[in-house]
């Protein structure tokens, strides 16, 4: 799901199916049993792994992955037509909204049920989260009244999800006020790559997939490996900088290049496979119709 915002508008929905099957069995799989494994390679857990990197619900396995998959889709399917060319805002930013409201209340068991039980873990990592959430909403909208002149509504919504996936790889393992400066550091991060680097690179991401979750768990995980702390996990162990266990940082970065890594080669082997079999695009009339019509056979919306 996170993918398919950024390429929306443009994929054949036969190819989509395919390619989501493929990606979940050949990408997030094989990153998942790296990360999550007892076995793993980069699993916290496995006293002999390599590198025992932090990630308590998911910063590298699903967001780092998914954004770095999604921009990759951007660059291969090409730009919407008309895109640079002509406003394309949001269309109902009510729903943008009540759509936020409900990643933030699932987030909670996204996050805290990566605890698989009820106990204070699963409390801190519903906390942090909620705390990360307020505060990735706050430093947005700012940012964006500052530069700009005034905050928006879709503004404080890409903060609010930027927050919960900042927070995603260190839920469980950073305390509640540290949650909030890793969101505001993160959030600043997320917003610079969403104005300004797409601004430059002018890729086409229809929902900020790359900047938000992309970004958004890269910095989440770097920044989990500073916050990281035992007090919250009474591990027998320093965890990150704030326990002054520095070299937290190298596993957390090793852990962001495969997640990168696989991300890039798998997601492109499939899509050249994919466009040379089934055809990635659909056609210029099939997307100037609208893909509702075309590949579906209905409209979401009939006004007359």
């Amino acid at each position: 799901a996170l993918i398919c915002g950024a390429f929306a508008e443009r994929m054949k929905f036969s190819t989509m199916c395919v390619f989501m099957v493929l990606w979940a069995t050949f990408v997030y799989c094989p990153l998942a049993h790296w990360v999550w494994s007892d076995k793993g390679w980069l699993c916290e857990w496995n006293a002999d792994a390599p590198f025992r990197a932090i990630d308590f619900a998911g910063g590298t396995v699903v967001h780092i992955s998914s954004g770095i998959s999604a921009l990759i889709c951007c660059l291969l399917l090409g730009k919407r037509l008309g895109f640079g060319q002509e406003p394309m805002p949001p269309h109902n930013l009510t729903y943008t909204a009540i759509g936020a409201a409900m990643l933030w209340m699932g987030w909670f068991g996204f996050n805290g049920g990566s605890a698989l039980g009820s106990n204070t873990l699963a409390v801190n990592g519903i906390v942090s989260t909620h705390f990360a959430a307020a505060a990735g909403l706050l430093t947005w909208a700012g940012l964006e009244w500052l530069q700009r002149g005034k905050p928006s509504v879709l503004g404080a919504c890409s903060g609010a999800v930027a927050g919960l996936v900042l927070i995603t790889p260190g839920s469980g393992t950073v305390t509640a006020i540290n949650a909030m400066v890793l969101a505001v550091l993160g959030t600043g991060v997320c917003y610079w790559a969403c104005t300004t680097l797409k601004s430059k690179l002018k890729y086409d991401d229809s929902l900020d997939a790359f900047g938000v979750h992309g970004v958004g768990g890269i910095t989440g995980a770097l920044l989990t490996g500073v916050f990281a702390t035992k007090f919250v996990t009474n591990a027998d162990r320093p965890l990150g900088a704030v326990d002054g266990n520095w070299g937290q940082l190298v596993p957390q970065a090793v852990s962001v290049l495969a997640a990168a890594g696989i991300a890039i080669v798998g997601t492109t082997v499939l899509l050249k496979i994919l466009d040379a079999t089934m055809g990635l695009r659909v056609t210029q009339d099939d997307e100037v119709q609208g893909l509702d019509v075309t590949q579906h056979g209905e409209e979401g919306y009939i006004f007359y």
